[in-house]
């Protein structure tokens, strides 16, 4: 069985749209995955029972309004996170302000409002790297 390289988090079933294109992406790319919902505000022990028991070398964590799941996952692991943020309201601009505004020691990388695929060809890039 494939090691699982990426794991695929987003907050709420309802941001299928972009997850769906993040999980799309990683599939033609070759790259194994996992996917998980996972609310920061909901399920944080489940959502810290999971982070400390994976595999994946690489979080994708896909959030729309507070957007707080890419830094909490940000928080609990050293392994890379890249956020999407999700155009729930606000046009995206609260998810993306969210994601970008992390404290230092806290990093996420972010790519555009509702750009899943750009976050499965980023964790490729980052994947790479250790070849």
């Amino acid at each position: 069985m494939n090691e699982i390289k990426v794991a695929v988090i987003a907050g709420s079933t309802s941001d299928e749209g972009v997850y769906g294109k993040v999980l799309e992406t990683l599939k033609e790319l070759g790259i194994s995955c996992e996917m998980k919902i996972f609310s920061a505000h909901r399920n944080p022990e489940e959502l810290k029972t999971y982070l400390t028991s994976t595999a994946a070398k690489i979080f994708i964590a896909v959030a729309g309004l507070s957007a707080a799941l890419p830094g909490v996952i940000a928080s609990l692991t050293s392994k890379p996170v890249i956020g999407v943020p999700v155009s729930a309201k606000l046009g995206g601009l609260d998810a993306l302000l969210s994601i970008v505004q992390m404290p230092s020691g806290v990093p996420v990388a972010c790519v555009g409002i509702d750009n899943g695929k750009n976050a499965a060809h980023l964790a490729k890039r980052i994947l790479d790297l250790t070849k």
